[in-house]
């Protein structure tokens, strides 16, 4: 695994724990010389973990659309920010770039491109890891919104299985560096259903 993509807010949000947590990934990633690609953002978990990773002598890609980078929100420091046109292409590069996908807390920006990933995984258009750190239990409602989604069966159980969940960045990317992906159609899967 060369590279991890790590969704986080651009916010440090209300617990000191989040912060601990984007710092202990970020020197956890750049110890075990596994890239982070993320956002380019300086601010909140954003600009910690880029930082964190750095300081270790870690590689870092930022990607940010434009019109952020104008507003002086980009981690200049980078040896490697590119700048995009959109945040189309952001998540777009952002998942070519990377080898699996963790979302540390944030606002709707991390929830939408951790789904979205994820969404991906689902289709099979990707088979890389998609995980969720569980940090002073942020993902428990969010986590048990999947389990209602795949109770009502809209989406399958091997499809869940797709999520990683810990509150531990190392148990996390353990679980990143053994994963196998699930063997699902979900096209046979909703023909299943409709014939069920």
């Amino acid at each position: 695994m060369e590279r991890i993509c790590v969704f986080c807010g651009s916010s440090p949000g209300a617990k000191p724990g989040y912060s601990e947590v984007a710092l202990e990934l970020g020197r956890l990633l750049a110890d075990r010389n596994i890239g982070l690609v993320y956002g380019g953002g300086n601010v909140g978990l954003m600009g910690q973990i880029a930082r964190a990773v750095l300081e270790k002598g870690g590689s870092v890609i930022g990607v940010i659309p434009k019109a952020l980078a104008e507003k002086e929100v980009a981690l200049i420091e980078l040896d490697d920010l590119r700048v995009v046109g959109s945040m189309h292409e952001r998540k777009a590069l952002m998942a070519e770039l990377s080898d699996g996908f963790i979302a540390l807390p944030g606002g709707l920006g991390t929830i939408e491109e951790f789904v979205e990933v994820l969404t991906w995984a689902q289709l099979g258009i990707h088979q890389k890891p998609c995980g969720l750190l569980n940090v002073c239990q942020y993902y428990k409602k969010f986590s048990e919104f999947i389990d209602h989604v795949t109770d009502q069966n809209f989406i399958g159980k091997g499809h869940r299985e797709l999520v990683l969940i810990d509150d531990n960045p190392k148990s996390l990317l353990e679980k990143f560096l053994s994963y196998c992906p699930p063997s699902i159609d979900k096209a046979a899967w909703a023909l299943r259903m409709k014939n069920s």
